[in-house]
């Protein structure tokens, strides 16, 4: 090689070299990203509540007596199990217990008094009867045959109406028993006696229309529970009854108790004029489940609406406006924007029908600045959820 070919050659090399410096200290600094690999997993479509729901029990009774009055006996106490029909609370009802008596006693002679004159009414019969007989074989005059048929007929309408005041004086007992009965609170069902509001001699009144005041006694049956919760109108129609739910709680962490829908309202509420939801209910698939729980419990619904196994997925949090993504071009460590074609989706996973394979490598961080198309990207190899 001549001298000349060399002093080419180095002038060359010189020059390559300058424009790499200028390349390497002029181009822009990769920006750092989170990615995430393309797999198959299990994706699910769900719908959860907008604001957080409440476990409800399946029979709670507020109660109060509908009369006021002074409160005589209190026989239960808070955390006690009553049984159906069991005396809960009792206002002070000696008036209405001699009533009571009185009207029974009433009754009593009312009744016997009916059974007297019917019994005279069936006399009279037998002997209009035999006058009448003794009037055809001439042996009784036409007056008396008359005088007997008028006081049978007098005896039957004295026993009707004797009956009809045997029966007036059944009501006055049906009537005084159940004002007796109003003085009185009785256990509705099995369950448990969860507050009491009422004291020994205070007195205690109904609450007016209008006036909430707090009831005597809270019953809750506490064998069964579910979870009221709102859900955002939008996503209403997808559910259906029987749908499976998770449900958790914030007493319980993480824990994750299974459940279906039972109910879905009949209505939207408006909530605060803004909002607007819908009421579903989820109840408890699993007893054991609601052994620990306690009605007005803060709980979280999640409405199971369909799943995919094995299926091509994508964390959501890669996806921009839910049609394209960054994919990392491993050659040059750049950014590429792609579209794909997603199916379901949850927060945490989208399913991805085309676009991307196995393998590729999705910008989890799509909103850090300068990310563009073509862009120099630097993958942080950490965990995910780091910068």
């Amino acid at each position: 090689m001549s001298r000349r070919h060399i002093r080419i050659a180095v002038a060359v090399a010189l020059v390559a070299i300058v424009a790499a410096l200028i390349f390497w200290t002029t181009r822009p600094e990769p920006i750092e990203v989170r990615a995430e690999t393309v797999e198959k997993g299990t994706v699910e479509q769900t719908v959860a509540n907008t604001r957080a729901g409440t476990v409800e029990a399946c029979r709670r009774a507020q109660l109060t007596p509908s009369v006021g009055g002074q409160v005589a006996a209190l026989p239960v106490k808070e955390g006690d199990f009553v049984q159906t029909g069991q005396l809960l609370l009792e206002l002070w009802n000696t008036d209405l217990k001699a009533q009571a008596e009185l009207a029974a006693a009433e009754s009593q002679a009312s009744q016997a008094s009916a059974q007297s004159a019917c019994a005279q009414a069936d006399a009279a019969a037998r002997e209009a009867k035999r006058i009448a007989r003794l009037r055809r074989d001439g042996l009784a005059s036409e007056e008396q045959a008359d005088q007997a048929d008028t006081n049978a007929s007098a005896k039957r309408s004295e026993c009707k109406a004797a009956v009809a005041r045997a029966n007036v004086s059944i009501a006055s007992v049906k009537v005084a028993a159940a004002n007796l009965e109003r003085t009185r609170l009785q256990a509705p069902f099995d369950g448990v006696v969860a507050e009491i509001t009422a004291e020994l001699n205070e007195f205690v009144t109904p609450s007016p229309v209008g006036v909430q005041i707090p009831p005597a006694i809270d019953l809750i049956d506490n064998t069964c529970f579910y979870v009221a919760a709102p859900i955002d109108e939008v996503d209403a129609p997808a559910i259906e009854v029987n749908m499976p739910a998770r449900i958790t709680l914030d007493a319980f962490g993480d824990r994750e108790f299974k459940g279906r829908v039972r109910r879905i309202g009949d209505y939207v509420v408006d909530y605060e004029k803004q909002a607007r939801t819908v009421d579903i209910e989820a109840e408890f698939l699993v007893p054991e489940d609601i052994v620990d729980l306690l009605a007005g419990y803060s709980a979280d619904v999640e409405v199971l609406i369909d799943r995919r196994d094995d299926t091509l997925r994508i964390p959501t949090e890669a996806l921009i406006d839910g049609e394209r993504v960054y994919v990392i071009n491993e050659k040059e460590d750049t950014a590429e924007l792609r579209e794909v074609k997603v199916g379901i989706s949850n927060w945490s996973y989208t399913e991805v029908l085309e676009g991307l394979a196995t393998g590729d490598r999705v910008v989890t961080s799509i909103d850090r600045e300068g990310l563009v198309d073509g862009a120099l990207v630097k993958v942080n190899e950490g965990n995910r959820g780091a910068p």
